[in-house]
C-alpha cells in the first residue's frame, strides 16, 4: 500500500503531464465547488487517437496525482476507449482505497475528460 501512496505524492510533486498546448483539439475544464479542485485538461488528436495531453490545475495531492495518472494512461487511446473508461478504472489506476468522501476527488479528472470528448463531438462544436 506504501507504493501506491508514494507514487501518488511523486505524480503530485512532479506531475509529468502538466503544462499547456497551444494547439488542441479538445479542451475540458472541470472544478468542484465542496473542496476547490480544478482542472483544466487540453487533447491533440492524431487519427482519432490521443496523440499529447496536457492539464493545469489545483487542488488535492489526489485530485492533481490522479489527473497525471489518467492523463499518462490515456495517451495513444482512442476516444471510444476514453469515453468507456469508468469510475472503478481511475481508482484502479490509482491502487488505493477511496473514501466515499475522496471519490469527487479522484474522478474530476475524467469527468472532464468526458465532458470534452462530448463537446468536441457536438455537431458544429
Amino acid at each position: 500500500m506504501n507504493i501506491y501512496r508514494e507514487n501518488i505524492i511523486e505524480h503530485y510533486k512532479n506531475p509529468s503531464n502538466e503544462g499547456n498546448l497551444d494547439s488542441y483539439d479538445i479542451h475540458a475544464r472541470e472544478n468542484n465547488p465542496l473542496c476547490g479542485d480544478e482542472v483544466e485538461i487540453k487533447i491533440k488528436l492524431n487519427n482519432n487517437k490521443i496523440k499529447e495531453v496536457k492539464f493545469q490545475g489545483k487542488g488535492c495531492a489526489i485530485s492533481l496525482a490522479s489527473t497525471d495518472i489518467l492523463l499518462e494512461n490515456i495517451k495513444d487511446k482512442s476516444i471510444e476507449e476514453i469515453k468507456n473508461l469508468s469510475n472503478q478504472d481511475v481508482i484502479d489506476l490509482l491502487g488505493i482505497q477511496i473514501s466515499g468522501i475522496r471519490l469527487k476527488c479522484v474522478i474530476l479528472p475524467l469527468i472532464a475528460l468526458k465532458n470534452g470528448v462530448k463537446e468536441y463531438e457536438r455537431p458544429n462544436s
